[in-house]
This record gives structure tokens, C-alpha cells and sequence, in this order.
């Protein structure tokens, strides 16, 4: 069985449904289920022996040996993460806690149950650090993409949280020998994103005839991944990848913000036309947050060498599927909305969830 983090998440979560898809192996989800993790997007696969859901936090030591101990993985999947980069410059204690001190308790409870494995098992062992392209700074206009080998220089909190979780996995690897993997990857979009992202902010706040808020001069590019591409990456990297080694995983789909919004207010045009104007006569640019990255892009083809994998989707493709998906799911969104997800929580726990409630 497997052992994920933080799969009540954006990525993570998509990724369980993808790994439903391809394997009957059961897996444990740990997840902390503050206010981006949504039980929802995951609750469908929950069933005893095949998707077990933990409340807890990847510091808790004791809680990470207990599981260890009890469902005893061949691999460790490591998503949970603080993610969003504008929380991190308003509050980067969490950021600290949750990716630095978080990663570091997990890698040394897991060193700790891996060295005490059968030599056979150990060998068969993997640890897969799910990280970001942020670590590496940004780019200027005609910069060549991000590869392995490119210095880290991180410039948010976030960012900064995350390339110190590389760099002990890193060392986790070289001093102790452990089994790890890591992957890099450009920017995620498509089901289950929590809206506070650009992609789902744009789609509900479009939706709703509210602003769309685009900083700066929207000239700002980033490569755009679909989560499940990105899971095909993980699983395939989990499969073959060479221990110790590192994967940047891209989209190669480098789009300006801009470009992005309207995009999005096209497909809604078509799929949903306002009873008056268009979608793109919402867009507001606003004031650019501190130290903004101005272009993000990922070679990839190291994986596409060394593991056969590529991207399916365009751009084009992934956020009609996206858009579609918003679409559809209004139950899951309202749940969002509302904080009707976080009622879980208290029936499954007794008391009120943690965090604050966050609306689009």
C-alpha cells in the first residue's frame, strides 16, 4: 500500500482518483484538512482497504510511526504542502511550520521505519517529494526553462519553504541513503482546485459577474500543467525513476496571466454566455504583489528521456475540461463557498474545523 500526504488537496486528491484509475493498491491519505483540504474531493474513493483517510499533521511523529508501524507502505508519497503564495507573504509562519519542520519529521520518521525494514523490502522502498518550479526563482524573457541543474533562488515564502524541503530530501538521500524521488513541476490547474488559485478564481468570479483581477500588467507567464498529467508524471516516476534522482515536470505551455483570463472568458462565452457583454469586460488590473515572479517555464526532458512521459493536454484542451468541470460541479463548489465542506469535520471529529473559511 501507499502512504500519501495531504491527498485531500488539489493535486493530491487528483491524484488518488488517478491512481483508482490504473491500480487497485490501497492507499492511506494523512491529511491535516485545514482549509484547502476538501474531504469532498476524495470522499467517492473512501472505503476500508482500498482509501483510508487519517486526520493529522506530517509533524506529529508519533501519529507518522504509528501508521508506518500499522499499514507498513512499500512507498511515501509527500504532497502536503502551504501552497499559495499571497498567504505566504501575509503568513509565512505556516508556510514554515507546515513545509520545512512538517517535511523534516516525516523524513525522519520515515528513516527510522526504513532502516528497519527487511533488506528486500528497503531495497524496494521509495520516498516521492512532490515539489514546485518556484524553488528556482524567475526567469527573464529569453532565459532558457528551468532544468534540474538550475540554481534554486527562491523569492516568496512559499518558494522558500519548498526548496528547503528539497534540500533536506536531498540530504536525506546522500547521508542516510534513503530512497527518495522528487519532482518539480510548473503550474497545476484543472478539477477540484481550491478557488483562491487564478485559473478557479477567474471561472466562479466570471460566473458570478464579479472583477477578475489580474496584477500588474498581466504580462507575467507561467507554464501550464493539467493535475493529471502531472499525476501520469508522479506514478511513472514512482515506477522508474532512478532513486536520488530529480524530474521537472511541464506543461509546455508558457502563457502570459493575461492570456490565461482570456482564455477562460472565451470558453465561457461559448459555454455560457452572459446575458449582456463579455466575459473579458470583467477583467480589472489591480496592484502587483511584492516580488512577483515574472516568468516561470520547465524543460522536461529529462522525464521525457529517462521515463517516456510527456504531456497529453494543450492548453487549449486542459481548460475547456476545466471550465467544463466548474461547470458541472456546482454542488462541490456551493460546498466550498458556503464552508459546508468543513461540516465534516465536525461530525467526523466532534468539533469545529480549524482554519479559517475562505470564498471565492
Amino acid at each position: 500500500m501507499l502512504l500519501i500526504t495531504g491527498a485531500a488537496g488539489f493535486i493530491g486528491g487528483n491524484f488518488v482518483h488517478h491512481w483508482f484509475s490504473h491500480h487497485d493498491e490501497p492507499v492511506v491519505v494523512l491529511d491535516k484538512l485545514t482549509y484547502a483540504g476538501n474531504v469532498r474531493t476524495i470522499e467517492p474513493l473512501l472505503a476500508p482497504g482500498r482509501c483510508e483517510l487519517v486526520r493529522g499533521d506530517v509533524g506529529d511523529r508519533a501519529l507518522v510511526d504509528r501508521l508506518l508501524a500499522e499499514h507498513r507502505p512499500r512507498a511515501i508519497l509527500h504532497f502536503a504542502a502551504e501552497s499559495h503564495v499571497d498567504r505566504s507573504i501575509h503568513g509565512p509562519d505556516a508556510f514554515i511550520q507546515t513545509n520545512v519542520v512538517g517535511s523534516f519529521n516525516l523524513l525522519e520518521a520515515t528513516r527510522a521505519y526504513w532502516g528497519a525494514l527487511a533488506p528486500g523490502e528497503a531495497e524496494a522502498f521509495r520516498f516521492l517529494h512532490v515539489s514546485t518550479d518556484e524553488v528556482y526563482g524567475s526567469l527573464a524573457e529569453t532565459d532558457p526553462a528551468f532544468s534540474e541543474t538550475t540554481p534554486y533562488a527562491p523569492n516568496s515564502p512559499y518558494s522558500a519553504s519548498k526548496a528547503a524541503s528539497d534540500h533536506l530530501v536531498r540530504a536525506y538521500h546522500h547521508t542516510y541513503g534513503l530512497p527518495t524521488l522528487t519532482t518539480n513541476c510548473s503550474n497545476n490547474y484543472g478539477p477540484y482546485h481550491f478557488p483562491e488559485k487564478l485559473i478557479p478564481l477567474m471561472i466562479l468570479n466570471a460566473l458570478d459577474g464579479k472583477p477578475l483581477p489580474v496584477y500588474g500588467d498581466g504580462l507575467n507567464v507561467r507554464d501550464w500543467l493539467y493535475v493529471r498529467d502531472h499525476c501520469e508524471a508522479i506514478r511513472q516516476v514512482l515506477a522508474r525513476g532512478r532513486v536520488g534522482e530529480v524530474y521537472n515536470v511541464g506543461g509546455k505551455n508558457e502563457i502570459r496571466n493575461i492570456d490565461v483570463v482570456t482564455t477562460i472568458c472565451r470558453q465561457l462565452d461559448a459555454l455560457r454566455p452572459r446575458a449582456s457583454g463579455r466575459y473579458e469586460d470583467l477583467i480589472t488590473y489591480v496592484k502587483d504583489r511584492p516580488g512577483h515572479d515574472r516568468r516561470y517555464a520547465i524543460d522536461p526532458s529529462k522525464i521525457e528521456r529517462e521515463i517516456g512521459w510527456q504531456p497529453t493536454e494543450t492548453f487549449a484542451s486542459g481548460v475547456e475540461k476545466t471550465v467544463r468541470w466548474y461547470l458541472d460541479n456546482g454542488a462541490w463548489i456551493d460546498g466550498i463557498r458556503t464552508g459546508a465542506y468543513r461540516q465534516w469535520l465536525e461530525t467526523q471529529y466532534g468539533k469545529q474545523a480549524e482554519n479559517e473559511q475562505v470564498a471565492a
